[in-house]
């Protein structure tokens, strides 16, 4: 069957009114041809007949819209017709097919004459697409919706599950846009960046690892000296504080530090889950700790690619200025980065000179942990210098108070002048926007918090400038 037969037969399907013996009489192909021919030396009546059946004959076409308005019976006879139509047009079509040879049945055929209906070309092997449905349909608003609420639902539960990989990831992309100038100024001097992320990341590590040298040591040694002396400290403290009398006769302070150091202790459950707690917190400690380290060495070394994976993301026409603000944004959070650690420092170089002059012992580990720990914002020198304060008055009371009024000075001068002086210089924030944002940051989330406050108001506020402000002047 050529495919004027099969269009002649999607006709008569598509247009139910119309015989199909007429489409066959205007085809110009062999197979119309010959059912002309047929339909010619068809009985005149029959011709008639299907003559009738046709929706171009005028008085089929008038007698319904006039009898319409007039016959309501008439009316709804029309839809009651609608079936022996049907079927007078599908025994019109199996008369052709059987007139033509064809197996109504063929699975061929159905192939065809779907292709046809379709609209299949060589360009469009499935056809035409329909229409899409209506973007005010009831239907497909109510089930975006409803697919929006899901999906929605289904990420915040995604976030809480994963918020503490999360914060890992966040804290290593972060080490790696603050160390990646470094990796930059070594490969701009000549060495390819594998050899620069090499250096960069053992310069890093040995730091690390020097902390710990020096400071576990010291740490261990002064811990087992307290629990040794720790029984005399108490009997002393009972026989000068009524308090701390009542406190050992209710609780036996003396006779349990006694028993801790030879070896008699009796843990009871409750120190057996504090201890299993403690342990538990310092493997995750170290877990997260590793964690970071190995997934910043890996953010190094792919640091470009990353970058370009993330600006494929955005729009072609807007990639080339977002790209733009994006480097910018990155070199001020390295700038952060850079300033932070040079502000700790000095922190750690000051802390040794007043170590060494006053005497204060493990004054070098001492001072690594105050650089370490001022690399937070807002609290860690404060934490650092409790610590250090603590350690100088086990040398003498003046030691100590001297401590305090180092510390005291020393922080008045870090931050409110040496650390917005830096971060004016390499994140271009004012003084008091970085204080505000530490102080929010640190609120909302901790120490990550206090961490990426800074550099999150820098890009805020570049953001501001360049997008928002030149939008509300040109409104």
């Amino acid at each position: 069957m050529d495919d004027g037969g099969i269009r002649r037969l999607v006709a008569a399907k598509r247009d139910r009114a119309e015989p199909a013996l007429e489409d066959a009489d205007r085809a110009p192909d062999r197979v119309g041809e010959a059912a002309s021919e047929a339909a010619g030396q068809a009985a005149g009546s029959a011709e008639h007949a299907v003559s009738a059946t046709a929706p171009r004959d005028d008085a089929a076409e008038h007698a319904v819209p006039a009898a319409a308005p007039r016959d309501d019976a008439a009316e709804h006879a029309v839809p009651a017709a609608a079936p022996a139509d049907d079927a007078a047009a599908r025994e019109r079509e199996l008369q052709l097919l059987s007139e033509l040879g064809v197996d109504p049945h063929d699975p061929e055929l159905d192939a065809a004459i779907r292709g046809l209906q379709a609209g299949a070309t060589e360009e469009l092997p499935f056809g035409r697409p329909g229409k899409p449905l209506s973007e005010r349909s009831p239907l497909r608003i109510g089930f975006h919706a409803a697919l929006g609420v899901m999906l929605a639902a289904a990420l915040a539960y995604t976030l809480v599950l994963v918020a503490e990989i999360l914060v890992l990831l966040v804290v290593a992309l972060f080490l790696a846009t603050g160390l990646d100038p470094a990796v930059e100024s070594l490969r701009r001097r000549g060495l390819p960046r594998s050899w620069a992320v090499t250096m960069v990341a053992a310069t890093f590590l040995l730091g690390v690892t020097g902390f710990f040298v020096t400071a576990v040591p010291p740490l261990v040694r002064q811990g087992n000296a307290l629990r040794e002396q720790a029984p005399s400290y108490a009997r002393e403290l009972r026989e000068t504080s009524d308090t701390f009398r009542q406190i050992d006769d209710r609780l036996d302070v003396v006779g349990r530090l006694d028993a801790l150091n030879s070896g008699d202790a009796i843990i009871d459950q409750g120190a057996y889950r504090g201890m299993l707690g403690f342990a538990r917190g310092l493997l995750s400690a170290v877990f997260a700790t590793l964690t970071v380290l190995v997934l910043t060495l890996y953010f190094l070394v792919s640091y470009p690619g990353v970058k370009r994976a993330a600006y494929q993301l955005v729009p072609r026409s807007r990639r080339a200025r977002v790209s733009l603000l994006a480097d910018e944004i990155l070199a001020r959070i390295g700038g952060y980065v850079l300033g932070n650690v040079a502000t700790s420092v000095v922190a750690g170089i000051a802390s040794l000179a007043f170590f060494g002059v006053t005497g204060v012992p493990y004054a070098a580990a001492l001072a690594i942990f105050v650089a370490l720990t001022d690399l937070i914002p807002l609290v860690g020198a404060t934490i650092g210098a409790i610590v250090s304060i603590a350690v100088a008055f086990t040398v003498s009371v003046p030691v100590g108070i001297a401590a305090i009024v180092f510390f005291v000075v020393y922080q008045q001068f870090e931050n409110f002048v040496l650390v917005p002086r830096v971060m004016e210089r390499t994140v271009d924030v004012s003084p008091a926007v970085t204080i505000t944002a530490a102080l929010i940051g640190a609120a909302l989330f901790g120490v990550v918090g206090a961490l990426l406050a800074v550099p999150v108001a820098a890009a805020v506020q570049l953001i501001g400038t360049e997008v928002w402000l030149p939008r509300q002047e040109n409104r």
